[in-house]
């Protein structure tokens, strides 16, 4: 019998001793972050002690932001923006945030966990991750675009007063002003903040073109200036080397650090239906002019290269590109691919969102097909 209790005794000791070793980390770590100013992240805390824990995810997800609704992936959580405001819904269908307020032409961007929803051509702007508001801002002009990078700095372009004078406005991850440029000529389209949060790209629309400027945020110096005559440009992204990417009417482009423009991919002849970049990767639905719903899915390389190329002569309403693979939302289903327009097959039947509908691409090769009055997720199966 005594055999048998001490080797209990020493068990039940030995877990004694761990959980007073886990309890002065967790209390350390608290004492830490409150002394240093840091935040405060427990998020950790609850995965140690119930590490079995799983996310059911909603089979339905109900959103109340009005109408023009559009959505963003917040990592684990979505985010959606409307005429009445923004709302975030966690995996489970519960709602973690709201904030109400006027929109008129809503729009919404989303990068590492943080959003940013704006009001174009209104004055609105709301910066927020799935449980608070980063910042509040009333941008004083007609907004145009806005975009955040994965640190949570972003800018904000707007339009004031009349003819092309425009500014584009620089804040940092907290929502302080930190940089601003002041246009008097070139209508502003968009602006880029680069990863290291170092250049701001600013894109404008010119008498004979596009033109794309470099600023330096530690000054007020311009980097560099790339003019592309004839060339009408609608978007671009940095890239992880410092160039930029961008999307004309005609062409996709590598905007390089060497101040030289160079087509990567041109489609003239053909219309552009629709583009999303993805992990590594950029996907255009291209259109033939005059045959209804004929075209083709390409997907290139972030340095041009070829990855795949489809004939579509079914309607596409909406395409979005993830991690490794592309969500094409047709007229009839929802179809996934792989980075080479391979078909991969879906996990279970398609429950079509009720409305008009939409497509975002999510971690975890899965999708969210958003309508009017609801929301479904559906996962992709293995290739």
């Amino acid at each position: 019998m005594n055999g048998d209790e001490r080797p209990k005794k020493k068990w039940r000791r030995l877990i004694g001793i761990v959980f007073s070793l886990v309890s002065l980390a967790v209390l350390t770590y608290i004492a830490v972050s409150l002394i240093s100013g840091q935040s405060l992240d427990i998020s950790w805390i609850s995965d140690l002690f119930n590490p079995g824990a799983s996310v059911v995810m909603a089979d339905e997800y109900q959103f109340d932001v009005g109408r023009g609704r559009v959505f963003a992936d917040l990592g684990g959580s979505l985010a959606a923006a409307g005429t009445l405001g923004i709302q975030v819904l966690d995996a489970g269908g519960r709602e973690t945030l709201r904030d109400s307020f006027r929109m008129a032409n809503p729009a919404i961007s989303a990068l590492n966990g943080r959003a940013i929803a704006f009001d174009i051509g209104g004055t609105s702007v709301r910066v927020f991750s799935d449980t608070e508001i980063v910042a509040s801002i009333d941008a004083g002009g007609s907004i145009i675009a806005s975009s955040i990078n994965r640190n949570g700095w972003f800018n904000v372009c707007t339009q004031e007063g009349g003819g092309s004078r425009g500014k584009v406005t620089v804040y940092n991850d907290k929502g302080r002003n930190v940089y601003k440029v002041d246009l008097v000529s070139g209508y502003v389209l968009s602006a880029v903040l680069s990863p290291d949060n170092r250049s701001l790209a600013v894109l404008n629309l010119t008498d004979d073109g596009s033109r794309v400027t470099y600023y330096n945020l530690s000054n007020e110096n311009t980097d560099r200036v790339l003019n592309i005559p004839g060339a009408l440009l609608i978007d671009m992204r940095y890239l992880p080397g410092g160039d930029v990417l961008a999307v004309s009417t005609d062409s996709l482009i590598l905007a390089g650090r060497n101040n030289v423009g160079r087509e990567l991919y041109g489609f003239s002849g053909r219309r552009l239906g629709g583009y999303t970049y993805g992990s590594g990767f950029i996907a255009l639905h291209l259109l033939d002019y005059g045959v209804g719903y004929r075209g083709r899915l390409v997907t290139l390389s972030e340095s041009g290269a070829l990855l795949g190329e489809i004939e579509t002569d079914m309607e596409i309403i909406s395409i979005s590109a993830g991690d490794g693979f592309l969500a094409v939302l047709r007229s009839d289903k929802l179809v996934f691919y792989n980075e080479a327009l391979e078909v991969l097959p879906p996990s279970g039947d398609f429950v079509t969102a009720t409305g008009p509908a939409k497509v975002l691409a999510l971690g975890g090769s899965m999708a969210l097909v958003a309508g009017d009055h609801s929301a479904v997720v559906v996962a992709a199966g293995a290739a």
